[in-house]
């Protein structure tokens, strides 16, 4: 079974959420959380496979929430539990920072029933989940507004050949592993294997930070 841990100041969206997952029969919600701290202690409590984060909640935000979650992880006898942050079109600025915080990735409140099951299922199993459309909203919103190049992230990048470089930027733009083949003619295996060396070679836990190592390499909006 999948442990949810459910975490949100609102009862209805928290119950809401409860009734959706509970539908399927591999997935249980362990707890309810209406903020940050609680998040946390129910987090090292009860040890969920995942954690459905809201952003905005009093006492402590679930972008905080979610940095302290992940130190957790780094610990030991810390918790294994995957972030997966629920947002809105108009809190994009907000997915970013979590993402940075050590979020596994996101998706929009008004979700699909099923796709929130499926969510949920891809995250649990140590993959990442990044909404396309928010991803692109991010895009958009942040190569007009700021950037994000800087001295440590292109350090970074001087590790991947050309082809890497090039399969990071289509990540960071939120494509699939079969996007990725498409656009390069390339087939999804060795796409797959592209992904896989990057995040080795940058150390990176999943497929959401390598969004950041786009970002901040000044791969994105350049």
């Amino acid at each position: 079974m999948i442990k949810v841990l459910i975490a949100d100041d609102q009862m209805l969206i928290r119950g809401g959420f409860r009734v959706l997952l509970e539908m399927a029969d591999d997935i249980t919600v362990v707890g309810e959380a209406e903020d940050g701290a609680q998040a946390i202690a129910l987090a090292k409590r009860l040890d969920p496979d995942v954690i459905l984060m809201d952003i905005r909640m009093p006492n402590m935000d679930g972008i905080e929430a979610t940095r302290s979650i992940a130190k957790l992880q780094r610990a030991d006898g810390g918790t294994d539990a995957r972030v997966l942050i629920l947002t809105t079109f108009d809190l994009d600025e907000y997915v970013y920072e979590a993402l940075r915080a050590g979020a596994s990735g996101f998706m929009l409140k008004d979700i699909e029933p099923t796709t929130l099951i499926e969510s949920v299922r891809v995250i649990a199993q140590g993959d990442a989940l990044l909404a396309p459309t928010v991803t692109r909203r991010l895009i958009d919103k942040f190569a007009r507004q700021q950037t994000y190049r800087n001295e440590k992230g292109a350090r970074e990048l001087e590790r991947l050949t050309d082809r890497e470089t090039e399969v990071l930027a289509l990540v960071g733009g939120g494509l699939s592993n079969t996007e990725i083949a498409e656009k390069l003619f390339i087939s999804p295996a060795t796409a797959k294997t592209h992904v896989s060396r990057i995040m080795s070679k940058l150390s990176a836990r999943d497929r959401a930070q390598l969004v950041i190592f786009a970002y901040e390499g000044g791969l994105i909006g350049t």
